[in-house]
């Protein structure tokens, strides 16, 4: 019983040695198409068709076994890659991957590039290149590192200097210190002018404008107490995203402008919805029978027959009014006049006339 017992661990020890072997050692008859940079494999090789026919346990282990040899094959290939420790010889073993070669497919339009602005066509027209100044500047005068623009600027104030240099083809008797002043005035006034047009122009773009201010009484309606709740809330850093919630406030943090906020759909998550949406869009496209929104249609139709209506009774009505003036005005008097000069002619008895009969009988 003991010779039994101990060929039997080794025959478990040598089976449990050729599994180890086989964990990490796959063999293909194709050999799989890496792409590293992108830590992509492709396996040209045929699966059993028999195997994969119908639902059930052994597909799904077959399906498993599959997927993990062509993941060892890849993690084989990411150890042959140069590797190196990152943050010193204690950190973390880290390999260099080399240049993706396979271009993946974009679910998502690329983002289109920002149309130029206006200074920035002129600038390209004229050839004018961008350079960044510096703050300081080395005044020679002081000897020190002063601000370029500002209060205490290198050089120093030109209209307070005690000496004012005239520059070339200047009027000798202009006053030069005069000339300082009134160009600076003009530059303060200018600068002035553009702060309140740029204050114009956020205004109109819809900045964010602080919400107006509780009453003093405690009177607040509903509306007014959820406006100054919500700029309340969106004034942190955060947008209000870690702060705690009322019992009835929704989960979504609100955004400063007030509206709701756009959602798109993940690049990378459920498939089978994915797959539903590409394969809806194109039966949209291939069918002949265009995609009607019957609701959308009706309120349409139904708004172009109550246009007409009133356009049809507006005129009617102005053509009316145009007959009836005809009829009551006379030549160099209005209707009105005319009217009121009629009545005591109306109200003559019977035998005033023969007009005046007549009259009474129409």
């Amino acid at each position: 019983m003991a010779a039994v017992r101990v060929e039997a661990v080794l025959a478990a020890a040598e089976e449990q040695e050729a599994e180890k072997r086989r964990s990490i050692t796959v063999e293909k008859e194709l050999e799989l198409e890496y792409d590293l940079g992108n830590l992509l494999a492709v396996d040209r090789n045929p699966p059993p068709a028999a195997a994969l026919r119908g639902a059930g346990p052994r597909r799904e282990a077959l399906l498993r076994a599959l997927a993990r040899d062509n993941t060892q094959l890849l993690v084989s290939r990411l150890w042959e890659l140069p590797a190196e420790r990152a943050g010193g010889a204690g950190g973390p073993l880290v390999a260099q991957l080399p240049e993706p070669t396979f271009r993946l497919p974009r679910e998502k339009p690329a983002p289109k590039p920002r149309p130029p602005t206006r200074w920035e066509q002129f600038a390209r027209l004229k050839g004018i290149r961008r350079k960044k100044k510096t703050s300081l500047v080395w005044d020679e005068q002081a000897k020190e590192w002063r601000r370029r623009w500002g209060y205490k600027r290198a050089g120093g104030d030109p209209s307070r200097a005690w000496l004012a240099e005239v520059p070339a083809g200047a009027d000798p008797g202009e006053d030069q210190f005069a000339r300082l002043r009134r160009e600076k005035r003009e530059r303060v006034a200018r600068n002035e002018l553009n702060r309140l047009r740029n204050l114009a122009r956020a205004h109109r773009a819809g900045s964010a404008v602080p919400a107006a201010p509780l009453h003093p009484t405690g009177h607040q309606d509903r509306d007014e107490l959820r406006r100054v709740a919500r700029v309340a809330r969106v004034s942190t850093a955060s947008l209000g995203r870690f702060q705690p919630r009322l019992p009835k406030e929704p989960a979504e943090p609100p955004s400063r402008s007030g509206g709701k906020k756009r959602r798109f759909q993940p690049l990378l998550g459920n498939l089978a919805a994915e797959r539903s949406r590409q394969l809806e869009l194109l039966r949209d496209m291939g069918s002949k029978k265009p995609v009607l929104d019957i609701t959308r249609a009706v309120n349409k139709q139904l708004r172009q027959e109550e246009a007409e209506a009133a356009a049809a009774n507006k005129g009617k009505k102005q053509s009316k009014r145009g007959k009836r003036g005809r009829r009551q005005q006379r030549p160099g008097r209005s209707g009105k006049k005319s009217g009121a000069r009629r009545q005591p002619q109306q109200q003559k008895p019977a035998g005033g006339g023969i007009g005046g009969g007549r009259r009474k009988k129409a």
